[in-house]
């Protein structure tokens, strides 16, 4: 590694003992993607790639709470401008029109029956637990409703545990990802 690849590395703290962390390098190699994309003020990454990006679990990897912890700042300095951009672009009254279009089709899939807001997985297959996430969405439900109280960190950290036959992961992960995503607009 040269010098400046080794003052361009993070400073996340490291996984400690057995606990697996983020392996390093591609945590790096897509942060400096992101500062690069935000400091020429390019659109080639969004807040959305942000949310949704992956890293692979390795021994003596960044401590995922750090990183996650990054993550959620650059995506708030994303999606703040893409805001700006959008009503710059298009206007205020736009901009709200879109995000109260997205706030009501996230509002719709929320107020399904209890058990039956999202497919399910077949009863071999592991998916999201049901009543987990049934209570997360009337909360989220009650949040875009009322107004009652939560926060974008509190919807990145949301972690569901499994069960045979449960909710498929890859809708309920696309709700919340609106539902932050509509959080953000009207931050």
């Amino acid at each position: 590694m040269t010098a400046s690849e080794t003052t361009s590395r993070t400073s996340f703290p490291e996984a400690r003992g057995r606990e697996k962390g983020y392996d390093k390098e591609p945590v790096d190699e897509f942060l400096a993607r992101a500062r690069a994309s935000f400091e020429q003020g390019s659109a080639s990454l969004t807040s959305a790639d942000v949310r949704q990006v992956a890293f692979p679990l390795v021994r003596h990897g960044y401590a995922i709470a750090s990183v996650d912890a990054a993550l959620g700042r650059i995506e708030d300095a994303f999606a703040a401008r893409e805001r700006a951009s959008a009503m710059a672009a298009a206007g205020a009254r736009a901009w709200v029109g879109h995000t109260r279009e997205l706030a009501q089709e996230v509002l719709d899939r929320l107020s399904r029956p209890t058990g039956r807001r999202f497919d399910r997985v077949s009863r071999l297959r592991y998916g999201y637990r049901v009543a987990e996430v049934d209570l997360v969405t009337d909360k989220l439900a009650r949040f875009l409703e009322t107004g009652d109280s939560v926060t974008v960190e509190q919807v990145r950290a949301v972690a569901f545990r499994m069960q045979r036959g449960g909710y498929r992961e890859t809708q309920v992960d696309a709700v919340l990802d609106a539902v932050v995503e509509v959080m953000l607009a009207v931050k």
